[in-house]
């Protein structure tokens, strides 16, 4: 079915298609408007969701753990501030190992007050134990929720996901969408059916004990292991999507890098931009690639690093800054599974879009240049970069 949708609206029609037991969620720009679509379907009859409208992110974060944990499956939505205030909840989510489905709608995280995309609620809670994926566009957003809960809750994973999307460019903006039939979405993603759960009168449980040094360490170790895992359910998944739609994914594209010099590394709407520009500096016979990144939880280090073996010298692109004096999260872990995988190409790091910053294709082709002239010259010079800011570097 072809549609003309914006991404909240892809999102709630994934959710409805996929009919939780759950949903609970509170307003927040630019997410506001997933709850507010789910909300009608709710009201006219079209799922049998139970809908918890709460006082606070963290009280909707803490009514999926409850329904989850009961035996239910839940998904929310929410976006910056309001993934700041889940964030006590967000840990324990994923270390009660519960498959709670979140949309992402990325924002900039106060302070000062902005509601424009960047990536800083998303690099918040990189390390709390979601699985994570990120979206270009509104097909992406909307595939992504869809396989989302075959992958949350194989049992050799059992964690909670996030499927991000960047805010207003990709949320509100309005695209061609190729629908799955609402049949054919219930049958992909199946039952939930929990092996342990509070309800089951044959086995009661606790959930949430206390958890001190003599086992902590191991109920980690068990969260680490289920997101090595999630590697080979996510392509697993994705193979069985294709299959049914003809769309294919992976932990991420590679555009233009069969034998690409200079290459851009980033994730999500930008990726659009990035390639629009590769299309250019090919026109003017440069080898220029982008490699687009979608898993980033699990980072798929090895992978990476395989992809970007050939290239001369890269840029990676971060849309928040890690404020560490060292470059940002995606940087880091591009370099580090590089460095492990004794993979030596030159590197840099560009922070670029806070606060909503608009990115063009010329300065996405400045950084291109810069390749180029690392490639001639074989100097990096700062690693550490910035991407159309004013006056202070």
């Amino acid at each position: 079915m072809r549609e003309r949708l914006s991404g909240n609206e892809a999102a709630a029609i994934a959710m409805k298609q996929i009919n939780p037991d759950v949903v609970a969620a509170f307003p927040i720009t630019p997410s506001t408007e997933i709850p507010q679509y789910f909300s009608t379907f709710v009201s006219n009859g079209t799922v049998d969701t139970e809908f918890v409208a709460v006082e606070s992110e963290h009280s909707a974060m803490s009514a999926c753990i409850g329904a989850q944990a009961a035996g239910g499956r839940a998904m929310t939505a929410t976006s910056a501030n309001g993934l700041s205030l889940m964030w006590e909840m967000i840990y324990i989510a994923s270390s009660l190992r519960l498959p709670i489905v979140m949309s992402l709608v990325n924002r900039a995280v106060s302070g000062p007050l902005n509601i424009h995309n960047d990536h800083s609620d998303a690099m918040g809670v990189r390390d709390s134990g979601w699985i994570m994926t990120f979206s270009e566009n509104n097909q992406e957003a909307y595939d992504n929720l869809v396989m989302a809960h075959r992958i949350a809750e194989h049992k050799d994973v059992l964690l909670p996901l996030m499927v991000c999307q960047d805010g207003f460019i990709t949320s509100h903006s309005i695209e061609n969408i190729e629908l799955i039939e609402d049949e054919k979405v219930k049958e992909f993603v199946g039952k939930y059916k929990p092996e342990h759960y509070l309800l089951n009168d044959k086995e009661p449980i606790a959930i949430g004990p206390l958890d001190l040094q003599a086992y902590l360490f191991e109920h980690k170790t068990q969260q680490a292991i289920a997101m090595r895992n999630a590697k080979k359910v996510i392509l697993d998944v994705a193979k069985d999507f294709e299959k049914m739609t003809g769309r294919s994914y992976g932990f991420f594209e590679e555009y233009k890098m069969e034998d690409a010099e200079v290459v851009i590394v980033c994730m999500n709407s930008t990726a659009g931009t990035a390639k629009y520009t590769a299309d250019r500096m090919r026109e003017q016979s440069v080898k220029a690639g982008v490699l687009k990144i979608r898993v980033f939880r699990p980072f798929p280090a090895e992978e990476v690093a395989k992809a970007l073996a050939k290239a001369k010298a890269i840029a990676v692109l971060d849309k928040a800054d890690s404020l560490n004096a060292a470059g940002g999260a995606l940087f880091e872990d591009v370099t580090s599974g590089m460095f492990v995988n004794k993979i030596q190409v030159p590197t840099v790091n560009y922070v670029y879009g806070i606060g909503g910053r608009d990115t063009t294709s010329k300065e996405i082709e400045s950084i291109y240049q810069d390749l180029l002239e690392i490639v001639k010259t074989g100097e990096i010079g700062n690693p550490y970069r910035y991407l159309g800011v004013r006056g202070c570097e």
